[in-house]
């Protein structure tokens, strides 16, 4: 697909004005990396392509066996495939996208990844055009709804504008159903903006703003997610083991099933880390990851390390966990029910435990935890994932639709009770799977609700349940596709946790002041001017750590603003005013 005016090209370094002091020596600088995230590989990236740090100085702590974090895909089609959760990538992510043309692809080392993505996308079979947008219950049965319609009405769109020009300090701690009457949260346009970025009506209004100014791009065609790019296959294997592969290749250090549970300092007034407390497998060691899948062992034998850190060196830590808790059940049972507090903070990635203990190290600048992970009512949704091994789902979707296989982006079901979206991806959606075998994926925003169809809610569900549910939302008689899918539910607590409300210092800076080798990254950091819940957010908050620690006087490509283009923020005006393509509007 033809990038848009967003191009990651066009945009130009600036010099970043940072207290610390003189450039840093890479070869006398160790780089520790807490999580083996996309935000810590895009780290390690960085700071071999940029700082020239030797490879084998820079070490990955992984609490899991596998990197990735968030960004993950496995499975087969005997016990069917599992991706947890779904991302959109846009050409205005200029950070994620640099980087991507730097790795080599895992079939063609002369092509990059970035090329890879762009052939895909340019083939007019693979490019994103929903027909199918939001589908709506009639007495008729379902039918597609015109999505060229906001259905915004004056008010509506007064509100909309309003909130586009107040300061982030005004809105403060207000949620999005506080700028907005309820019938806001009925029109097609709030359908489509929350099931494309996964908002909330009590979602944070600051959050609901930045995205209003980020994607502004996106509006002529949020009806048709015509700007959505796609990787051939999921994310874990087109982005993920690409990345991973080169950095083994260079030599950076991945040292897996461990989990950092905290850090020493420096008897400074300044911020210096010493130490970092580690909890590590007997095993652990520098791996291979060339595969999604992992079978638990017998139950390791746990050792405390605290490995040493010099002045010299630097520590990055991923903060916070989107899919923390997370748990999945099978075609049969559904997932585990909510953990307690006390279980969260126990969970086994230790991400929330480890920001918890560090906010408590009298450090002021390290921000609060606390509104993210007490909150999971407001912060849970519940994916699965349908392996089926026939092809009559996807055939009888397609005619309905009109959409083939990867084109038709997301479908929303507006009138379902746990407001399911479904994507069917460009097939295969894994390198390994058979011809014969299919993959479709869904989320819904209301898990606790009761369905329509299925009279108890989602998250009491089975994978089977689920599945019953959408093919009666379709439509479609059960047999014999039920017979020949399996469906695995996953459970997120604290999925879209970096959209609650909060205070300014709740999220603390990447490099936090008066530090000397420690930043954070990841979605729960502060990187003003960008969206959070987004892949290219935790790309750049790494490049921002690396250039700032390494003192390289850079600072990553500014954030593309559409709105700084006349022809782009007319046009998104004319959207936000008019709809989609001549749309009318509502009352």
């Amino acid at each position: 697909m033809p990038h848009s005016s967003a191009s990651h090209h066009e945009h130009t370094h600036h010099s970043l004005e940072n207290d610390l002091p003189l450039k840093r020596d890479p070869t006398q600088t160790h780089a520790y990396l807490v999580g083996g995230g996309i935000a810590s590989l895009s780290a390690a990236v960085t700071l071999i392509q940029d700082a020239l740090v030797p490879a084998s100085q820079i070490h990955i702590l992984e609490s899991s066996s596998l990197p990735g974090g968030s960004m993950d895909g496995a499975g087969d089609p005997t016990s069917g495939y599992v991706i947890r959760g779904g991302r959109m990538l846009n050409s205005s992510y200029v950070c994620l996208y640099d980087m991507l043309s730097t790795i080599p692809s895992l079939t063609n080392p002369d092509k990059s990844v970035m090329r890879e993505i762009d052939e895909f996308n340019n083939k007019t079979a693979n490019q994103t055009h929903a027909r199918a947008r939001l589908v709506a219950s009639t007495h008729k049965g379902p039918e597609i709804v015109d999505s060229t319609n906001f259905g915004l009405g004056k008010y509506d769109k007064i509100d909309l504008l309003r909130m586009t020009v107040e300061s982030e300090g005004a809105l403060g701690t207000k949620r999005i159903n506080d700028f907005f009457d309820e019938d806001f949260f009925k029109t097609n346009f709030w359908f489509m903006w929350a099931t494309t970025f996964a908002f909330q009506p009590w979602h944070s209004a600051v959050e609901f703003r930045r995205y209003l100014h980020r994607f502004i791009h996106e509006f002529p065609r949020i009806n048709t997610l015509a700007g959505v790019d796609r990787t051939p296959f999921n994310q874990f294997d087109s982005i993920i083991r690409p990345i991973t592969q080169y950095l083994e290749t260079e030599g950076v250090r991945f040292q897996f099933d461990t989990r950092v549970t905290g850090l020493a300092y420096a008897p400074t007034e300044a911020t210096t880390i010493s130490g970092i407390h580690t909890s590590t497998t007997s095993n652990s060691m520098s791996t291979t990851t060339t595969t999604t899948t992992t079978t638990p062992a017998t139950p390791p034998t746990m050792d405390t390390v605290t490995i040493p850190v010099n002045p010299t060196d630097i520590v990055i830590i991923t903060l916070g966990s989107m899919t923390a808790a997370s748990t999945l059940g099978t075609n049969t049972t559904p997932p585990a029910p909510e953990m307690h507090l006390p279980a969260a903070l126990t969970a086994p990635d230790g991400a929330w435990a480890l920001w918890s203990s560090l906010s408590q190290d009298q450090k002021p600048h390290f921000g609060n935890p606390t509104p993210f992970y007490t909150r999971t009512a407001e912060s849970t949704w519940e994916s699965f994932t349908i392996t089926l091994s026939t092809p009559d789902f996807l055939h009888t979707l397609a005619r309905r639709t009109h959409n083939a296989p990867g084109t038709g982006a997301l479908i929303t079901f507006k009138d379902s009770a746990w407001l399911l979206s479904i994507v069917v991806p460009h097939q295969p959606h894994f390198p390994t799977q058979p011809d014969n075998i299919h993959v479709v994926w869904g989320y819904a925003l209301l898990p606790s609700h009761i369905g329509n169809h299925v009279q108890k809610p989602m998250s009491a569900c089975t994978g089977a349940e689920i599945t019953t549910e959408l093919l009666a939302h379709l439509d479609f008689p059960p047999e014999p596709i039920l017979a020949h899918s399996l469906t695995i539910p996953c459970m997120m607590p604290y999925i879209t946790s970096q959209f609650l409300t909060r205070t300014h210092d709740d999220r603390p800076q990447v490099i936090p002041p008066g530090s000397t080798n420690l930043a954070f990254v990841g979605q729960f950091v502060e990187i003003p001017d960008d969206v959070v819940f987004t892949v290219e957010y935790s790309v750049r908050g790494a490049q921002m750590a690396v250039f700032g620690l390494m003192r390289l006087g850079r600072q990553p490509k500014r954030v593309y603003k559409g709105e700084r283009h006349v022809e782009v923020l007319a046009e998104g005006l004319k959207t936000l005013l008019f709809g989609a393509q001549g749309g009318g509007e509502g009352r």
